[in-house]
């Protein structure tokens, strides 16, 4: 990882672990985290939020060396279900990077209009559409008229 932000090999090496921690669905209806593209908001999220920068170093430099100990090509050798058991073993061991990680992944994928929409929400901000609310109800500020002034003039 640079100060400019992740190399081309650690950007692929995100993708493909996105896919691990966020696979896709069975039935094929929601992609994997790293297929939907997310790498590219947790890239920037760690670029703009330079405390995270040495977690996510850390990480990939983790799982790499586990995945070389697998196969010497390193991670992008290792087959999807390797990568796997290759996360599992650090995640199992580790208390450091996987908070953070986690977080940075499922805040991006719940944020895709895709997820949000494949979740069979509306992908939208809710306002200015906004929600549907009940019709006030003025008479619960009853008891507050009822006890008058309790400031100076």
């Amino acid at each position: 990882m640079t100060d400019e932000g992740l190399t081309a090999d650690e950007s692929q090496m995100l993708a493909t672990l996105l896919d691990v921690v966020l696979p896709p669905t069975a039935d094929g209806r929601l992609r994997g985290g790293g297929a939907l593209g997310l790498g590219t908001h947790v890239e920037r999220t760690v670029r703009e939020t330079p405390m995270l920068q040495p977690v996510v170093a850390y990480g990939l430099g983790a799982l790499a060396e586990l995945a070389t100990k697998r196969d010497p090509a390193g991670w992008a050798a290792l087959s999807s279900d390797a990568r796997a058991e290759v996360f599992r073993e650090f995640a199992s061991a580790d208390q450091f990077f996987l908070p953070a990680f986690l977080y940075l992944a499922y805040s991006a994928y719940y944020q895709d209009p895709r997820v949000v929409e494949a979740l069979g929400l509306e992908a939208r901000a809710p306002h200015p559409k906004g929600y549907t609310m009940a019709p006030d109800d003025w008479s619960v500020l009853e008891p507050v008229r009822a006890r008058g002034k309790m400031f100076r003039e």
